[in-house]
């Protein structure tokens, strides 16, 4: 186990019984938000730090659930011992999102009304609803203040969302990756991913369970799809270039490109562990993000109810969310008279880069969240 890993962590699960009314007029009665914590909250409980997962994310941000795990959780070069988002300093709390397919309810789960899995029934979520949620779990675990809520791609929007929604409950909001809403090329992405998954005739209309089924080959496609997105042109020729598996053509249609195989194996991966009625939730909740339609389509009117400071980062090969989406974001905070923070940093990983350990990254994450804890909890006044 490294030095510098939170180690061995097991996950907890809280129920609620209290029903959540959605975004789209539904209700969840009840509902269970599974969820890790790393490192130990102070007596004051100002130390707490919420991370926000991105869409195929979960509550598994660091560490391992037994020596058994070959990897650790999906954010491990950032939290832990001495790493950015430091465990003897924070209390850091990750969750699974309602609609997930890792422990929270979602698609997979019992519907109480019927005793079947809700399938295609459960609500469409909206980023708001997870943000409520998260809210009632922050109650529950007694921290009415986060020291900093912090998240990458879709996970910065639930932290803009939080800046917006529950303002006094945050001092410092740190976005990755991220935008104030999908472009029209974003949608439509998403939209050819979810008609991959809903055109594979093993979905059945999303009840696939009851019919002892998976529509693996929809799912594959549409995580092909989502990982090019995520991947540059240089991260992708530097990794494999026009490599072939073989070391020659072999004029079929089988692959035979090193991309091609890569990409075959993500797919089949993914379509093993992920819920497609989650996924066609996720990117839905995608599409639907846009706070400042709220505000006359004024992002500066919306971000200005904001109270805390934030660090907005951005990487230069990232064509998901270019850099220029979130300058959109820094430009609406400074018009609000908001503390902001700005990188742009270079990477060759597209948007994958804000999991990588880069060292550029890593660095000003780190300097801006060692002031994170002398603002909040360490007594400097700076």
């Amino acid at each position: 186990m490294p030095n510098d890993s939170v180690g061995l962590v097991t996950p907890q699960i809280q129920h609620f019984d209290e029903p959540l009314t959605l975004r789209s007029g539904r209700v969840l009665e009840k509902y269970d938000l599974i969820y890790e914590t790393y490192g130990e909250l102070n007596a004051d409980r100002s130390n707490a730090v919420l991370i926000c997962h991105a869409l195929s994310g979960d509550h598994h941000a660091a560490g391992y659930h037994s020596m058994d795990d070959k990897k650790p959780g999906w954010w491990e070069p950032c939290i832990g011992p001495g790493k950015p988002i430091d465990t003897n300093r924070f209390f850091v709390v990750s969750l699974n999102n309602l609609g997930g397919c890792a422990g929270s309810t979602g698609p997979t789960s019992t519907n109480p009304e019927t005793g079947k899995p809700y399938g295609p029934e459960f609500p469409i979520v909206a980023v708001r609803d997870w943000v409520n949620s998260q809210a009632r779990l922050a109650d529950v675990l007694g921290i009415d203040v986060w020291a900093a809520v912090i998240g990458g791609s879709l996970g910065g929007m639930q932290v803009l969302r939080w800046s917006i929604q529950f303002p006094e409950r945050l001092k410092h909001a740190v976005v990755i990756a991220s935008a104030p809403k999908l472009s029209a090329q974003n949608i439509a992405f998403n939209e050819v991913a979810r008609q991959a998954i809903a055109k594979d005739p093993d979905f059945h209309e999303g009840w696939y369970q009851e019919k002892n089924t998976l529509p693996k080959a929809g799912l594959m496609q549409a995580r092909m799809l989502g990982h090019l997105t995520y991947l540059s042109d240089d991260a992708m020729r530097q990794k494999f270039g026009r490599e072939l598996r073989e070391g020659k053509l072999n004029y079929s249609f089988a692959p035979e490109f090193q991309v091609e195989s890569y990409l075959h194996y993500q797919g089949e991966k993914f379509s093993t562990r992920f819920d497609a009625n989650t996924y066609m939730l996720m990117t839905k909740a995608l599409d639907y993000f846009d706070p400042a339609r709220d505000h006359d389509n004024d992002l500066r009117k919306c971000l200005s109810q904001a109270q805390c400071r934030f660090l907005v980062m951005s990487f230069t090969t990232d064509w998901r969310f270019a850099p220029a989406r979130s300058e959109e974001i820094v430009n609406a905070l400074i018009h609000a008279d908001k503390e902001v923070s700005y990188a742009c940093i270079e990477s060759d990983n597209g948007h994958d880069a804000f999991l990588l350990p880069i060292p550029r990254y890593l660095d000003i994450f780190q300097a801006y969240m060692d002031g994170v804890a002398e603002r909040s909890f360490e007594g400097a006044t700076a």
